[in-house]
Protein backbone atom coordinates (compact mmCIF):
# COMPACT_ATOMS: atom_id res chain seq x y z
CA UNK A 1 0.00 0.00 0.00
CA UNK A 2 1.05 3.67 -0.59
CA UNK A 3 1.63 5.66 1.87
CA UNK A 4 2.03 9.27 1.71
CA UNK A 5 4.57 11.71 3.39
CA UNK A 6 3.45 14.92 5.22
CA UNK A 7 2.56 16.79 2.41
CA UNK A 8 0.55 14.72 1.07
CA UNK A 9 -3.50 14.44 2.28
CA UNK A 10 -3.36 10.63 3.04
CA UNK A 11 -1.58 8.78 5.14
CA UNK A 12 -1.51 4.88 6.18
CA UNK A 13 -5.33 4.90 8.67
CA UNK A 14 -5.59 8.46 8.03
CA UNK A 15 -8.16 10.31 6.18
CA UNK A 16 -8.91 13.64 6.76
CA UNK A 17 -12.45 14.08 5.56
CA UNK A 18 -13.16 11.69 8.16
CA UNK A 19 -10.59 11.82 10.75
CA UNK A 20 -9.77 15.44 10.58
CA UNK A 21 -12.54 17.93 12.13
CA UNK A 22 -10.91 20.02 13.49
CA UNK A 23 -11.74 23.24 11.12
CA UNK A 24 -15.30 21.45 11.46
CA UNK A 25 -15.97 21.23 14.79
CA UNK A 26 -15.46 24.55 15.46
CA UNK A 27 -18.40 25.66 12.69
CA UNK A 28 -21.02 27.40 14.88
CA UNK A 29 -23.58 26.72 12.28
CA UNK A 30 -23.61 22.90 12.90
CA UNK A 31 -26.00 22.28 15.64
CA UNK A 32 -28.20 25.50 14.62
CA UNK A 33 -32.34 24.59 14.62
CA UNK A 34 -33.21 23.64 11.69
CA UNK A 35 -34.53 26.73 10.82
CA UNK A 36 -31.51 28.47 11.07
CA UNK A 37 -29.72 25.84 8.82
CA UNK A 38 -32.42 26.51 5.96
CA UNK A 39 -31.77 30.37 6.27
CA UNK A 40 -28.01 29.61 5.97
CA UNK A 41 -29.36 27.38 2.33
CA UNK A 42 -31.02 30.04 0.76
CA UNK A 43 -28.68 32.33 1.50
CA UNK A 44 -26.04 30.38 0.02
CA UNK A 45 -28.50 28.72 -2.60
CA UNK A 46 -30.64 31.44 -3.74
CA UNK A 47 -28.25 32.63 -6.93
CA UNK A 48 -27.52 29.33 -8.39
CA UNK A 49 -30.35 29.10 -10.32
CA UNK A 50 -30.04 32.70 -12.40
CA UNK A 51 -26.26 32.29 -12.66
CA UNK A 52 -25.51 28.78 -13.67
CA UNK A 53 -26.07 28.37 -17.34
CA UNK A 54 -23.80 26.01 -19.63
CA UNK A 55 -25.73 22.44 -18.62
CA UNK A 56 -25.35 19.64 -16.71
CA UNK A 57 -21.49 19.61 -16.63
CA UNK A 58 -20.89 23.21 -16.35
CA UNK A 59 -22.83 23.41 -13.69
CA UNK A 60 -20.61 20.75 -11.55
CA UNK A 61 -17.57 23.34 -12.36
CA UNK A 62 -20.38 26.01 -11.30
CA UNK A 63 -21.05 24.44 -7.74
CA UNK A 64 -17.68 23.46 -7.00
CA UNK A 65 -16.19 26.65 -7.12
CA UNK A 66 -19.58 28.39 -5.30
CA UNK A 67 -19.67 25.93 -3.09
CA UNK A 68 -16.36 24.32 -2.08
CA UNK A 69 -13.89 27.28 -3.06
CA UNK A 70 -16.04 30.64 -2.56
CA UNK A 71 -18.31 29.84 0.40
CA UNK A 72 -16.45 26.94 2.32
CA UNK A 73 -19.23 25.30 2.56
CA UNK A 74 -18.68 21.51 2.24
CA UNK A 75 -15.33 19.55 1.80
CA UNK A 76 -14.11 18.50 -1.33
CA UNK A 77 -13.78 14.71 -1.01
CA UNK A 78 -17.50 15.23 0.44
CA UNK A 79 -18.55 16.90 -2.88
CA UNK A 80 -16.86 15.03 -5.35
CA UNK A 81 -18.25 11.40 -2.65
CA UNK A 82 -22.17 13.30 -3.57
CA UNK A 83 -21.49 13.87 -7.28
CA UNK A 84 -20.48 10.22 -7.59
CA UNK A 85 -23.56 9.27 -5.91
CA UNK A 86 -25.80 11.48 -8.32
CA UNK A 87 -23.83 10.28 -11.25
CA UNK A 88 -24.84 6.51 -10.69
CA UNK A 89 -28.34 7.44 -10.09
CA UNK A 90 -31.12 7.86 -12.61
CA UNK A 91 -32.15 11.66 -13.23
CA UNK A 92 -30.41 15.01 -13.70
CA UNK A 93 -26.75 14.88 -12.04
CA UNK A 94 -26.16 18.25 -11.52
CA UNK A 95 -29.67 18.79 -10.05
CA UNK A 96 -29.15 15.79 -7.44
CA UNK A 97 -25.60 16.81 -6.69
CA UNK A 98 -27.49 20.41 -5.57
CA UNK A 99 -30.08 18.83 -3.53
CA UNK A 100 -27.36 16.45 -2.00
CA UNK A 101 -25.22 19.59 -1.07
CA UNK A 102 -27.81 21.29 0.52
CA UNK A 103 -29.74 18.59 2.05
CA UNK A 104 -26.10 18.40 4.46
CA UNK A 105 -26.49 20.98 6.35
CA UNK A 106 -30.20 21.79 5.89
CA UNK A 107 -31.55 18.09 5.37
CA UNK A 108 -34.68 17.28 3.39
CA UNK A 109 -36.44 20.74 3.80
CA UNK A 110 -32.86 22.34 2.87
CA UNK A 111 -32.72 20.42 0.08
CA UNK A 112 -36.44 20.85 -1.11
CA UNK A 113 -36.07 24.52 -1.04
CA UNK A 114 -32.86 24.56 -2.90
CA UNK A 115 -34.10 22.25 -5.60
CA UNK A 116 -37.03 25.04 -5.99
CA UNK A 117 -34.91 28.17 -5.92
CA UNK A 118 -32.32 26.21 -8.87
CA UNK A 119 -35.33 25.41 -10.98
CA UNK A 120 -38.14 27.91 -10.45
CA UNK A 121 -36.29 30.82 -12.84
CA UNK A 122 -35.64 28.77 -15.45
CA UNK A 123 -39.03 27.09 -15.38
CA UNK A 124 -40.81 30.20 -15.11
CA UNK A 125 -39.08 31.55 -18.41
CA UNK A 126 -39.92 28.05 -20.41
CA UNK A 127 -43.56 27.67 -19.04
CA UNK A 128 -44.21 31.23 -20.16
CA UNK A 129 -42.62 30.50 -23.85
CA UNK A 130 -44.73 27.41 -24.55
CA UNK A 131 -47.76 29.80 -24.03
CA UNK A 132 -45.90 32.66 -25.88
CA UNK A 133 -42.57 31.34 -27.71
CA UNK A 134 -42.75 34.43 -30.39
CA UNK A 135 -43.31 36.96 -27.31
CA UNK A 136 -39.58 35.76 -25.81
CA UNK A 137 -36.00 35.11 -26.97
CA UNK A 138 -35.68 33.86 -30.29
CA UNK A 139 -33.34 30.68 -29.84
CA UNK A 140 -31.82 31.34 -32.75
CA UNK A 141 -30.76 34.74 -32.64
CA UNK A 142 -30.01 35.06 -28.76
CA UNK A 143 -29.72 38.53 -27.18
CA UNK A 144 -26.14 40.02 -26.87
CA UNK A 145 -26.14 39.68 -22.99
CA UNK A 146 -26.18 35.70 -23.62
CA UNK A 147 -23.15 35.44 -26.35
CA UNK A 148 -20.04 35.08 -23.49
CA UNK A 149 -22.18 33.08 -21.07
CA UNK A 150 -21.20 29.94 -22.75
CA UNK A 151 -17.45 29.96 -22.77
CA UNK A 152 -17.21 31.89 -19.91
CA UNK A 153 -19.23 28.63 -18.04
CA UNK A 154 -16.69 26.11 -19.93
CA UNK A 155 -13.83 28.16 -18.22
CA UNK A 156 -15.12 27.04 -15.24
CA UNK A 157 -15.46 23.40 -16.08
CA UNK A 158 -11.93 23.50 -16.85
CA UNK A 159 -11.02 24.83 -13.59
CA UNK A 160 -12.81 22.51 -11.44
CA UNK A 161 -11.73 19.27 -13.81
CA UNK A 162 -7.84 20.45 -13.09
CA UNK A 163 -8.82 20.77 -9.41
CA UNK A 164 -9.96 17.04 -9.32
CA UNK A 165 -7.88 15.20 -12.00
CA UNK A 166 -4.70 17.07 -9.50
CA UNK A 167 -5.75 14.93 -6.38
CA UNK A 168 -6.34 11.60 -8.08
CA UNK A 169 -3.72 8.85 -7.47
CA UNK A 170 -1.75 6.33 -9.98
CA UNK A 171 -5.25 4.31 -10.27
CA UNK A 172 -7.34 6.76 -10.46
CA UNK A 173 -5.71 9.00 -13.08
CA UNK A 174 -6.06 5.47 -15.20
CA UNK A 175 -9.75 4.97 -14.44
CA UNK A 176 -10.28 8.67 -15.62
CA UNK A 177 -8.65 8.87 -18.60
CA UNK A 178 -10.27 5.86 -19.66
CA UNK A 179 -13.57 7.10 -18.76
CA UNK A 180 -13.16 10.58 -20.52
CA UNK A 181 -11.39 8.46 -23.59
CA UNK A 182 -14.77 6.27 -23.72
CA UNK A 183 -17.28 9.12 -23.24
CA UNK A 184 -15.68 11.35 -26.13
CA UNK A 185 -16.03 8.36 -28.42
CA UNK A 186 -19.42 7.90 -27.48
CA UNK A 187 -20.90 11.42 -28.35
CA UNK A 188 -18.70 11.72 -31.53
CA UNK A 189 -19.02 8.83 -33.66
CA UNK A 190 -21.61 8.24 -36.24
CA UNK A 191 -21.82 4.78 -35.19
CA UNK A 192 -22.48 4.54 -31.77
CA UNK A 193 -26.18 5.37 -30.79
CA UNK A 194 -26.46 9.03 -29.18
CA UNK A 195 -28.52 7.21 -26.54
CA UNK A 196 -25.75 4.48 -25.37
CA UNK A 197 -24.27 6.30 -22.38
CA UNK A 198 -27.86 5.45 -20.57
CA UNK A 199 -25.71 1.83 -20.42
CA UNK A 200 -22.35 2.92 -20.87
CA UNK A 201 -21.42 6.22 -18.09
CA UNK A 202 -22.96 3.49 -15.23
CA UNK A 203 -20.93 0.95 -16.85
CA UNK A 204 -17.63 2.76 -16.54
CA UNK A 205 -18.67 4.46 -12.94
CA UNK A 206 -19.33 0.76 -11.44
CA UNK A 207 -16.68 -0.86 -13.33
CA UNK A 208 -14.55 1.70 -11.97
CA UNK A 209 -15.52 1.33 -8.42
CA UNK A 210 -15.03 -2.27 -8.89
CA UNK A 211 -11.62 -2.04 -9.66
CA UNK A 212 -10.85 0.31 -6.72
CA UNK A 213 -12.65 -2.30 -4.76
CA UNK A 214 -10.34 -5.38 -6.02
CA UNK A 215 -7.33 -3.01 -5.87
CA UNK A 216 -7.95 -2.07 -2.32
CA UNK A 217 -7.89 -6.38 -1.28
CA UNK A 218 -4.77 -6.52 -3.30
CA UNK A 219 -1.77 -6.99 -1.04
CA UNK A 220 0.23 -3.87 -3.00
CA UNK A 221 -2.34 -2.38 -4.43
CA UNK A 222 -1.73 0.85 -7.01
CA UNK A 223 -3.95 2.96 -5.67
CA UNK A 224 -3.84 5.08 -2.77
CA UNK A 225 -5.83 4.25 0.44
CA UNK A 226 -6.97 5.75 3.96
CA UNK A 227 -7.43 2.27 5.01
CA UNK A 228 -7.50 -1.41 3.89
CA UNK A 229 -10.86 -2.90 3.70
CA UNK A 230 -8.81 -6.19 5.08
CA UNK A 231 -7.70 -4.35 8.02
CA UNK A 232 -10.57 -5.04 10.25
CA UNK A 233 -14.40 -5.49 9.11
CA UNK A 234 -15.95 -2.73 11.35
CA UNK A 235 -16.67 0.54 10.10
CA UNK A 236 -14.31 3.54 10.34
CA UNK A 237 -14.23 5.68 13.73
CA UNK A 238 -16.58 8.18 13.58
CA UNK A 239 -15.90 11.31 14.44
CA UNK A 240 -17.51 14.97 15.40
CA UNK A 241 -17.81 15.27 11.50
CA UNK A 242 -19.63 12.71 10.48
CA UNK A 243 -21.78 12.70 13.51
CA UNK A 244 -22.80 16.28 12.33
CA UNK A 245 -23.38 15.34 8.79
CA UNK A 246 -26.47 12.46 9.83
CA UNK A 247 -27.44 15.01 12.18
CA UNK A 248 -27.73 17.85 9.75
CA UNK A 249 -29.21 14.71 6.79
CA UNK A 250 -31.56 13.96 9.60
CA UNK A 251 -32.59 10.79 7.76
CA UNK A 252 -32.60 7.41 8.77
CA UNK A 253 -32.68 4.22 6.73
CA UNK A 254 -36.10 3.57 7.35
CA UNK A 255 -36.50 7.00 5.87
CA UNK A 256 -34.53 5.76 2.16
CA UNK A 257 -36.29 3.21 2.31
CA UNK A 258 -39.82 4.75 1.92
CA UNK A 259 -38.12 7.35 -0.49
CA UNK A 260 -37.55 4.19 -2.80
CA UNK A 261 -40.65 2.16 -2.32
CA UNK A 262 -42.59 5.96 -2.80
CA UNK A 263 -40.16 6.18 -6.12
CA UNK A 264 -41.25 2.65 -7.58
CA UNK A 265 -45.21 2.75 -6.38
CA UNK A 266 -45.55 6.10 -8.57
CA UNK A 267 -43.37 4.46 -11.39
CA UNK A 268 -45.54 1.27 -11.62
CA UNK A 269 -48.60 2.53 -10.77
CA UNK A 270 -48.94 5.21 -13.26
CA UNK A 271 -47.92 2.71 -15.92
CA UNK A 272 -50.18 0.59 -15.16
CA UNK A 273 -53.11 3.25 -14.93
CA UNK A 274 -52.07 4.39 -18.50
CA UNK A 275 -51.39 0.89 -19.94
CA UNK A 276 -55.21 -0.26 -17.98
CA UNK A 277 -56.47 2.91 -20.59
CA UNK A 278 -57.46 5.09 -18.15
CA UNK A 279 -58.26 8.11 -20.34
CA UNK A 280 -56.86 11.54 -18.53
CA UNK A 281 -54.63 13.95 -19.95
CA UNK A 282 -52.87 14.78 -17.44
CA UNK A 283 -52.09 10.63 -16.46
CA UNK A 284 -50.79 10.23 -19.63
CA UNK A 285 -48.02 13.56 -19.49
CA UNK A 286 -46.70 12.17 -15.54
CA UNK A 287 -46.38 8.66 -16.94
CA UNK A 288 -44.02 10.04 -19.88
CA UNK A 289 -42.32 12.19 -18.30
CA UNK A 290 -42.06 10.02 -14.99
CA UNK A 291 -40.78 6.86 -16.78
CA UNK A 292 -38.41 8.75 -18.97
CA UNK A 293 -36.77 10.80 -15.98
CA UNK A 294 -36.57 7.38 -14.31
CA UNK A 295 -34.24 5.76 -17.11
CA UNK A 296 -32.13 8.59 -17.97
CA UNK A 297 -28.39 8.38 -16.10
CA UNK A 298 -26.63 11.64 -16.34
CA UNK A 299 -29.97 13.79 -17.19
CA UNK A 300 -28.63 16.68 -19.92
CA UNK A 301 -29.51 16.20 -23.89
CA UNK A 302 -29.69 12.58 -23.32
CA UNK A 303 -33.26 12.76 -22.45
CA UNK A 304 -33.68 15.11 -25.77
CA UNK A 305 -34.46 11.76 -28.25
CA UNK A 306 -36.37 9.89 -26.19
CA UNK A 307 -38.74 12.85 -25.44
CA UNK A 308 -38.92 13.28 -29.28
CA UNK A 309 -40.02 9.88 -29.88
CA UNK A 310 -42.57 10.53 -26.95
CA UNK A 311 -44.24 13.89 -27.80
CA UNK A 312 -43.38 14.37 -31.94
CA UNK A 313 -45.33 14.57 -34.03
CA UNK A 314 -48.35 13.66 -31.24
CA UNK A 315 -47.89 16.62 -28.91
CA UNK A 316 -46.18 19.34 -31.29
CA UNK A 317 -44.49 19.52 -34.42
CA UNK A 318 -40.41 19.44 -35.08
CA UNK A 319 -39.75 23.21 -35.26
CA UNK A 320 -41.85 23.67 -32.13
CA UNK A 321 -39.86 20.64 -30.05
CA UNK A 322 -35.99 22.31 -31.46
CA UNK A 323 -37.37 26.03 -30.93
CA UNK A 324 -38.34 25.02 -27.41
CA UNK A 325 -35.13 22.93 -26.74
CA UNK A 326 -32.46 26.26 -28.33
CA UNK A 327 -34.60 28.25 -25.34
CA UNK A 328 -33.92 25.58 -22.74
CA UNK A 329 -30.64 25.36 -23.78
CA UNK A 330 -30.45 29.18 -23.23
CA UNK A 331 -31.61 29.47 -19.73
CA UNK A 332 -29.79 28.52 -16.34
CA UNK A 333 -30.64 26.06 -13.89
CA UNK A 334 -31.56 22.68 -14.99
CA UNK A 335 -32.04 21.39 -18.77
CA UNK A 336 -34.55 19.20 -17.06
CA UNK A 337 -37.16 22.63 -17.25
CA UNK A 338 -37.66 21.78 -21.13
CA UNK A 339 -40.30 19.23 -19.40
CA UNK A 340 -42.47 22.80 -18.66
CA UNK A 341 -42.11 23.98 -22.68
CA UNK A 342 -43.29 20.66 -23.72
CA UNK A 343 -46.05 19.81 -21.67
CA UNK A 344 -46.93 23.87 -21.46
CA UNK A 345 -47.07 23.86 -25.34
CA UNK A 346 -49.64 20.62 -25.14
CA UNK A 347 -51.56 21.17 -21.74
CA UNK A 348 -50.82 24.83 -21.31
CA UNK A 349 -49.75 26.03 -17.25
CA UNK A 350 -51.25 22.47 -15.80
CA UNK A 351 -49.26 20.63 -18.35
CA UNK A 352 -45.93 22.57 -17.99
CA UNK A 353 -46.17 21.72 -14.58
CA UNK A 354 -47.14 17.80 -14.29
CA UNK A 355 -44.20 17.60 -17.16
CA UNK A 356 -42.08 19.36 -15.33
CA UNK A 357 -42.83 17.34 -12.22
CA UNK A 358 -43.19 13.90 -13.47
CA UNK A 359 -39.24 14.40 -15.59
CA UNK A 360 -37.69 15.78 -12.26
CA UNK A 361 -39.88 13.86 -9.01
CA UNK A 362 -37.23 10.16 -10.45
CA UNK A 363 -34.11 11.92 -8.92
CA UNK A 364 -35.52 13.98 -6.64
CA UNK A 365 -37.05 11.09 -4.28
CA UNK A 366 -33.48 8.69 -5.36
CA UNK A 367 -31.25 11.21 -4.09
CA UNK A 368 -33.04 11.88 -0.92
CA UNK A 369 -33.61 7.76 -0.58
CA UNK A 370 -29.89 7.02 -0.46
CA UNK A 371 -28.69 9.31 1.32
CA UNK A 372 -29.18 8.03 4.46
CA UNK A 373 -27.32 4.75 3.12
CA UNK A 374 -24.45 7.08 2.11
CA UNK A 375 -23.94 8.53 5.03
CA UNK A 376 -23.85 5.35 7.03
CA UNK A 377 -21.76 3.14 4.32
CA UNK A 378 -19.14 6.12 4.20
CA UNK A 379 -17.36 5.14 7.39
CA UNK A 380 -16.89 1.63 6.20
CA UNK A 381 -13.27 1.37 4.25
CA UNK A 382 -14.66 -1.05 1.67
CA UNK A 383 -17.27 1.44 0.83
CA UNK A 384 -14.25 4.40 0.35
CA UNK A 385 -11.96 1.86 -1.73
CA UNK A 386 -15.59 1.87 -4.21
CA UNK A 387 -15.98 5.76 -4.01
CA UNK A 388 -12.29 6.41 -4.95
CA UNK A 389 -13.22 4.36 -8.34
CA UNK A 390 -16.50 6.11 -8.17
CA UNK A 391 -15.04 9.29 -8.22
CA UNK A 392 -12.24 8.99 -10.95
CA UNK A 393 -14.22 7.99 -13.15
CA UNK A 394 -16.93 10.42 -12.72
CA UNK A 395 -13.57 13.02 -12.74
CA UNK A 396 -12.68 11.60 -16.33
CA UNK A 397 -16.77 12.19 -17.41
CA UNK A 398 -16.37 15.50 -16.24
CA UNK A 399 -13.02 15.72 -18.48
CA UNK A 400 -14.71 14.12 -21.70
CA UNK A 401 -17.53 17.04 -21.45
CA UNK A 402 -14.78 19.79 -21.25
CA UNK A 403 -13.75 17.96 -24.79
CA UNK A 404 -17.15 18.52 -26.62
CA UNK A 405 -18.79 21.68 -24.39
CA UNK A 406 -15.11 23.95 -25.89
CA UNK A 407 -16.33 22.46 -29.67
CA UNK A 408 -19.75 23.71 -29.15
CA UNK A 409 -19.16 27.03 -27.07
CA UNK A 410 -15.86 28.65 -28.04
CA UNK A 411 -16.55 29.11 -31.63
CA UNK A 412 -14.90 32.41 -32.80
CA UNK A 413 -11.75 34.49 -32.18
CA UNK A 414 -14.56 36.19 -29.34
CA UNK A 415 -15.40 33.10 -27.51
CA UNK A 416 -12.20 31.81 -26.93
CA UNK A 417 -10.92 35.07 -25.47
CA UNK A 418 -13.81 35.05 -23.14
CA UNK A 419 -12.96 31.56 -22.27
CA UNK A 420 -9.30 32.49 -21.39
CA UNK A 421 -10.24 35.62 -19.41
CA UNK A 422 -12.88 33.86 -17.65
CA UNK A 423 -10.65 31.30 -17.13
CA UNK A 424 -8.00 33.30 -15.28
CA UNK A 425 -10.26 35.26 -14.02
CA UNK A 426 -11.56 32.24 -11.85
CA UNK A 427 -8.07 30.42 -11.43
CA UNK A 428 -5.80 33.11 -10.63
CA UNK A 429 -7.91 36.24 -9.62
CA UNK A 430 -10.56 34.14 -7.32
CA UNK A 431 -13.66 35.10 -8.59
CA UNK A 432 -16.94 33.42 -7.76
CA UNK A 433 -18.63 31.63 -9.90
CA UNK A 434 -21.73 34.43 -10.40
CA UNK A 435 -18.77 37.20 -10.75
CA UNK A 436 -17.09 34.92 -13.42
CA UNK A 437 -20.15 34.65 -15.53
CA UNK A 438 -21.46 38.19 -14.90
CA UNK A 439 -18.03 39.05 -16.67
CA UNK A 440 -18.57 36.45 -19.48
CA UNK A 441 -21.81 38.31 -20.35
CA UNK A 442 -20.27 41.88 -20.32
CA UNK A 443 -16.99 40.75 -22.06
CA UNK A 444 -18.94 38.88 -24.44
CA UNK A 445 -21.78 41.36 -25.63
CA UNK A 446 -18.64 44.03 -25.91
CA UNK A 447 -17.27 42.14 -28.37
CA UNK A 448 -20.80 41.46 -30.16
CA UNK A 449 -21.84 44.95 -29.77
CA UNK A 450 -18.54 46.57 -31.75
CA UNK A 451 -18.50 43.65 -33.94
CA UNK A 452 -15.43 42.33 -33.19
CA UNK A 453 -13.53 38.94 -33.18
CA UNK A 454 -16.51 36.65 -34.95
CA UNK A 455 -14.42 35.19 -37.58
CA UNK A 456 -14.70 31.30 -36.74
CA UNK A 457 -11.61 30.14 -34.12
Amino acid sequence: MKVADEETPLVKGKNPSIDNDDDASHDSRDFEPLMDRVKDVIKVYWSLGFIAFGGPTAHIGIFQDHLVRFHHWLKEDLFLELFALGQGLPGPTSTQLLISTAATHGGVLGGSIAFLMWSLPGFIVLTTASLFLYGIIDPSNPPIWLLGVPPAAVALIFKAFYGFAQKLDTLGVALAMLACAVSVLINHDENIPSNSSQIVYPVLLFGGGLLTYLDAHRSKPIGTYSKLPGQDDGPVVQTALDRKLGYKIGMEIRHGIFMFLLWLVLLVGSIALVNRGYDNKYLEIFEIFYRTGSLVFGGGVVIVPMLQNEVVPKWMTDDQFFQGLGLAQSMPGPFFNFASFLGGTYAGLPGAIVANLGLMAPGFILIFAMLPFWSKARHYAWFQAIIKGLNASAIGLIGGGCVFLYAKSVRDAADAIVFVLCGGLASFYKFGAPQTIAMGALIGAGFAAFNLGHLPY
